[in-house]
């Protein structure tokens, strides 16, 4: 959605491109407002009226005449870049992820609410306060690290030990994101670092799922879960340097040609 939104924002996608792109995740995607201010300001429904489709959210956003997406992946203690504490923060936190939009001051949080749903939320942004920002090289070689690390950690712990085809697992949940589609000029950088951070989330979907697996005691659980964390911050970190770099690079072709 934030690579998407942001090329079609610099003229470097049509509506209908990012429209369809966004039906990987789901048949039908629709928008409300969290309060009835942000509501009239972005001429959308409120939080007791009826949703709309995405296309009038991109309305709205070309309306705002806003150029600037980023994506937002909160944990618990880590809520930099929704505004400090409110219904974004909260909203966010429990999607796991945020669309802000600094210079509209709102941000979106998507929500599966029934099969083949997806509802976009759009709140208020209290306060544009920056995420934190992570130079792709940096976060690249970090989750290279994690993963070697993490990977004598589990081999130890024996966490797939009762999954005989953990390799096919992973390979199955890694190869949903070769299935993506992006906007023509995606950095091939930014590209890499989104596959191979899809598959060292394979790889902790898999050990979160493995329970008890080869933690069969309090302690190798939690050895198993402080061996998980560092590889998970990992990978959220290189998912934003890849995704602030490919809106940081489409946007530079977009001036370019203009």
């Amino acid at each position: 959605m934030v690579v998407w939104t942001s090329a079609w924002l610099n003229g470097s996608a049509a509506a209908d491109d990012v429209l369809d792109a966004l039906g990987f995740w789901a048949e039908l995607h629709e928008v409300v407002a969290d309060d009835d201010g942000t509501a009239t300001a972005l001429d959308l429904p409120g939080p007791d009226e009826s949703p709309v489709g995405a296309a009038l959210l991109l309305a709205a956003l070309r309306r705002a005449s806003t150029r600037t997406a980023r994506l937002v992946l909160p944990v618990a203690g880590d809520v930099r870049g929704l505004g400090g504490r409110g219904p974004l923060s909260v909203g966010a936190l429990r999607a796991g992820q945020a669309v802000v939009l600094p210079e509209v001051g709102v941000g979106l949080v998507p929500r599966l609410v029934a099969e083949g749903v997806l509802r976009w939320t759009v709140f208020d942004l209290p306060t544009a306060t920056p995420a934190e920002h992570v130079p792709i090289g940096e976060a690249e070689h970090g989750l290279a690290s994690a993963m070697r690390e993490a990977a004598t950690a589990l081999v130890t712990l024996d966490v797939a030990r009762h999954r005989p085809n953990v390799r096919e697992e992973i390979a199955e949940l890694s190869s949903l994101h070769t299935k993506l589609r992006w906007p023509s000029g995606m950095p091939p950088r930014a590209l890499r670092v989104l596959q191979r951070a899809a598959e060292v989330a394979a790889i902790l979907q898999v050990a979160a799922s493995d329970a008890p697996g080869g933690a069969v005691s309090a302690s190798a659980q939690a050895a198993r879960d402080e061996a998980l964390r560092p590889l998970s911050e990992a990978v959220r970190r290189a998912r934003h340097a890849a995704v602030d770099e490919a809106v940081r690079v489409l946007s530079d072709q977009a001036a370019g040609r203009h």
